[in-house]
């Protein structure tokens, strides 16, 4: 099992460690609960009751972890309780005090769909560790380890950002391999990244998956491009802090409704009260996400990385990545799940 990079330089190593490594056990064990709790779900066609599913099983494993935790990156706001909403205090609240980012289900629609790369996804950082992101759009590029700090940057051209990671990785525009979302709004990217020789793979759904891909040599992937969600751009620059890579993210401000480009004083205001002050930033992976940082994300539909649930009588088998900023380790963990047994979560 090939060790991702360590991203050491964050760290003073006179420091004790913030969070204990036990936890990343935990993690997988939360995870795991909204996977297999959604898999029910899979190619059923409804998103909601997929995510219900997820949600609930990751509240309930969520509150039997020793922690003193806050969800900071949820989903929704803090009216909305049915869901792990922003603000909510998870945990037993007798462990260390951790902000706590999380997906139950990224790629509602891909799990409806039976469609590949849909996650379970949680990262925990210590209180302060993640950037507070509303739930707005945001531009992103990101790339895995091992090459130039400022290879990429939102400010470049495509053709200059393609050209700067050939370069560093010794080989052809042409063998890139750029993944983007499918959307209207990027009809201009794509032509341009074709225009200028590259490859690209287009994804429903799940940028999550599609950032942590450019992580791994076996996915084919050398770059992430595109607008997505805010809240899962910092999901994956706490995967990125933890296995290696660079990204950088800018928040765009308009409604929600595909393609229109209206700006939302509303969406602005919300933002100052979460904090962000200068509305055109442009975000490197270490101000989205630093300091002890763990993740973890189980496979519910198979992809790139992992393998989705497989359910059979009376149990199921699931597939998770787990892996922290300390030592950069990623560890691949394969799980058989007893159904006829009852026991805690």
């Amino acid at each position: 099992m090939q060790a991702a990079a360590s991203n050491i330089e964050d760290f003073n190593p006179d420091v004790p460690y913030k969070l204990d490594r036990n936890l990343a056990l935990e993690m997988v064990r939360v995870t795991e609960a909204a996977a297999v709790a959604c898999s029910k779900w899979i190619g059923m066609g409804d998103s909601d009751a997929a995510d219900q599913a997820a949600v609930d099983a990751m509240r309930t494993a969520l509150n039997s972890i020793d922690v003193t935790g806050t969800v900071v990156i949820g989903e929704g706001e803090r009216d909305q309780a049915p869901m792990l909403y922003i603000g909510e205090k998870v945990g037993l609240g007798s462990g260390p005090v951790v902000d706590i980012a999380l997906d139950p289900l990224e790629g509602t629609s891909i799990c409806a769909k039976a469609a590949p790369n849909a996650l379970a996804v949680v990262a925990m950082a210590e209180e302060g560790g993640f950037l507070n992101a509303p739930d707005v759009y945001m531009d992103k590029i990101a790339v895995g380890p091992g090459l130039p700090e400022g290879v990429i940057a939102l400010e470049n051209s495509t053709e200059a950002n393609l050209k700067n990671v050939a370069k560093a990785k010794g080989v052809d525009v042409s063998d890139l391999l750029v993944v983007v979302l499918e959307r209207d709004r990027h009809s201009k990217l794509v032509a341009d990244l074709r225009q200028a020789g590259a490859r690209v793979q287009l994804i429903g759904d799940g940028d999550v998956a599609g950032i942590i891909a450019a992580t791994r040599p076996e996915t084919g992937v050398d770059m992430y491009m595109g607008i997505g969600g805010a809240p899962e751009g910092v999901l994956a620059a706490a995967a990125l802090a933890c296995v290696g890579g660079q990204m950088q993210g800018r928040l765009i401000f308009e409604q929600s409704g595909e393609g229109d480009q209206t700006i939302d004083d509303a969406q602005k205001e919300n933002a100052r009260r979460m904090g962000i002050t200068d509305l055109n930033r442009v975000y490197t992976r270490k101000e989205l996400a630093r300091g002890d940082v763990m993740f973890s994300a189980t496979g519910v539909t198979s992809g790139w990385m992992l393998d989705g649930v497989r359910r059979y009588p009376g149990g199921a088998t699931t597939h998770s990545l787990v892996t922290r900023t300390r030592t950069g380790t990623a560890r691949f963990v394969h799980t058989e799940h007893n159904f006829r047994i009852k026991k805690e979560v």
